[in-house]
C-alpha cells in the first residue's frame, strides 16, 4: 500500500475486501484470512509469490 500509495479503501477494491478488514490486516489481525486470500490480495497489489521448503539445519523428530 505505501508502495503504491494506496489508501485503506483502494487497497481494499484492490484486493477485495473492505476497508475494515484492510485496517484490521495493517494492524497484524489475520483472524478469518486464509494463506490462499492472503496470497491473492497481494499478488492484486503487484507481489510474486515464491515459497521455499528446504530441509532444516536442526532435524526434529529423528
Amino acid at each position: 500500500m505505501r508502495r503504491l500509495n494506496l489508501t485503506q479503501e483502494e487497497a481494499g477494491r484492490r484486493m477485495g475486501l473492505p476497508q475494515p478488514k484492510v485496517s484490521s490486516l495493517l494492524r497484524g489481525d489475520f483472524t478469518n484470512l486464509s494463506e490462499r486470500k492472503l496470497i491473492k490480495c497481494l499478488t492484486r497489489l503487484g507481489y510474486d509469490i515464491e515459497i521455499k521448503v528446504k530441509p532444516t539445519a536442526d532435524p526434529v523428530g529423528i
